[in-house]
């Protein structure tokens, strides 16, 4: 899982975050970690080592139980000490509604509660009894582990848990639980890219790690700098990446293993810093559009995970990447581009520009594969979160079996959507009065939904496709167990693996 960043941060290759967990026979208390954790339930059972642990610790879990100190609420933590050993007991709620989502969440707050406590390693009981898969507790024991470190140059702020063991899991289960490690681990990667600053993470830096996701994962790799792309008729990345000197990439990572299935195509905004062009937006919170490239990083974390789980598959992941300024050589309000699908585009917002260099990627992909369908994942809108704040995402698509599965995925790893509509009117008024359509829509109308049509406009018609507006779910949420404060999430990671059925 160790990508390198050296080459382009100046920084040690790290990795902050649990990238493998042991597995151990026996008692948990023959467990030699610095803390042990078993689950307590609602109706105050526990987790297969409860009792026994109970006793080597003198009835204390009882005793607690007995006073009303523990009531097996989802996410309770409470701390035991006997023998020189610490013990840790986690609410996980209601048995017969125990859920993937509580078990992720349980097994977050585990690891966190024990970062604050600054243990080094730490022994859990099984907590998976009445799910049909482990892998959920997998991704909560690396997501709760998250933490974005490669600036602190202060040793007592780098506190990292060295070692997670697992007690009591079958065989199967271990191999869910690896499965988890894995996917939790692909969205701290995209985490990882996304909390990078813009002076570090940039077209380049996307470019070398999906040359190190090709290399693990035996895919093709493509990418297309500024002088080829422009040729090539993609006038949306070039008009963008007109304002700056930093270079920009049009990257294609493919993965064949699925003989003769149709590709699932996944495209994602790779805008690396966006000052908003000529239409500069204001200095307040423009730190943030760090952020911007959220898109590319879930198409880089599914593209991991497909590199190490190696499923039989064929996905096409398409990046295109550049910064936004405003130079003196930057495209204008009222220029006209040519996308590269041939269809020209008015520009009246330099700060719509997200949907440029999607169009060409949307284009591109309609054009070169006969794909199964397509996703494409950009912080596109401010108008989104305003509709749907940091909780979930807005989609929207053309193909109704599509949307369906975006649901079905969506409520299977927690990962919120919302459909918004793209009806004709909506439709009808990105088209421009000088070209064939304009980056905005009606003015202050339906922001998000403007966005979505534009990008209509550059997919097949015969092509199943849906869009997500991450813009409010990418970064910003309310922290808990599994999203550290002031972090990016690498939302849709999970969602995308679940709906690949990877």
């Amino acid at each position: 899982f160790y990508f390198i960043y050296k080459k382009y941060t100046g920084e040690r290759k790290f990795m902050s975050h649990i990238s493998s967990v042991k597995y151990e026979n026996g008692n948990l208390m023959d467990s030699e970690s610095k803390l042990l954790c078993v689950g307590v339930y609602k109706d105050l059972s526990m987790t297969p080592s409860g009792s026994d642990i109970d006793q080597e610790f003198d009835g204390a879990i009882s005793s607690a139980i007995k006073v009303g100190d523990i009531k097996g609420k989802s996410n309770e933590i409470n701390y035991f000490y006997a023998n020189d050993r610490r013990l840790l007991t986690i609410g996980l709620g209601e048995k017969e509604k125990i859920s993937s989502s509580k078990i992720r969440h349980a097994a977050a707050t585990v690891i966190r509660s024990a970062i604050s406590k600054k243990v080094g390693s730490l022994a859990i009981d099984c907590l998976c009894e009445g799910l049909e898969s482990c892998q959920a507790m997998g991704e909560g024991i690396v997501l709760g582990s998250y933490q974005f470190l490669n600036y602190k140059t202060k040793e007592k702020k780098k506190f990292e848990i060295q070692s997670v063991s697992m007690v009591g899991c079958s065989q199967k289960e271990q191999d869910e639980i690896n499965k988890g490690v894995v996917i939790g681990s692909s969205v701290c990667l995209a985490r990882d890219l996304g909390n990078h600053p813009g002076n570090k993470a940039t077209p380049s830096l996307l470019a070398e790690t999906a040359k190190d996701i090709a290399d693990v994962g035996d895919m093709k790799l493509t990418v297309f700098d500024r002088d080829e792309f422009t040729q090539m008729g993609m006038g949306g990345l070039a008009g963008v990446a007109q304002g700056t000197d930093e270079p920009p990439k049009f990257i294609i990572l493919e993965y064949n293993n699925g003989g003769d299935q149709k590709p699932k195509i996944l495209v994602g905004k790779g805008l690396t810093f966006d000052s908003g062009g000529i239409s500069i937006k204001p200095a307040s919170k423009m730190d943030e559009m760090k952020y911007d490239m959220c898109g590319s990083t879930v198409v880089l974390g599914v593209m991991q995970a497909i590199a190490m789980l190696k499923p039989k598959l064929n996905v096409v992941g398409i990046i295109p990447s550049t910064e936004n300024l405003s130079g003196a050589k930057a495209y204008k309000p009222g220029d006209i581009l040519t996308a590269y699908n041939g269809k020209t585009i008015e520009v009246l917002n330099t700060d719509a520009e997200g949907r440029l260099i999607l169009a060409d990627g949307l284009s591109y992909a309609s054009k070169h594969y006969d794909p199964e369908y397509i996703l494409d994942f950009a912080t596109l809108t401010g108008a989104v979160l305003v509709s749907l704040g940091h909780v979930a995402t807005g989609i929207m698509g053309t193909d109704d079996t599509l949307i369906k599965k975006v649901k079905k995925s969506s409520q299977s790893v927690a990962e919120k959507v919302w459909e918004l509509p793209l009806w004709s009117e909506y439709c009808k008024q990105v088209q421009s009065n000088i070209a064939d359509v304009k980056n905005t829509g009606a003015p202050m109308q339906a922001g998000s939904i403007a966005g979505g049509a534009f990008l209509k406009e550059f997919v097949k018609d015969d092509i199943p496709w849906v869009h997500f507006d991450i813009a409010g779910t990418a970064w910003g949420v309310k922290p808990d167990s599994m999203n550290p404060k002031g972090s990016a999430t690498g939302w849709g990671v999970r969602l995308v693996l679940d709906m690949l059925e990877v």
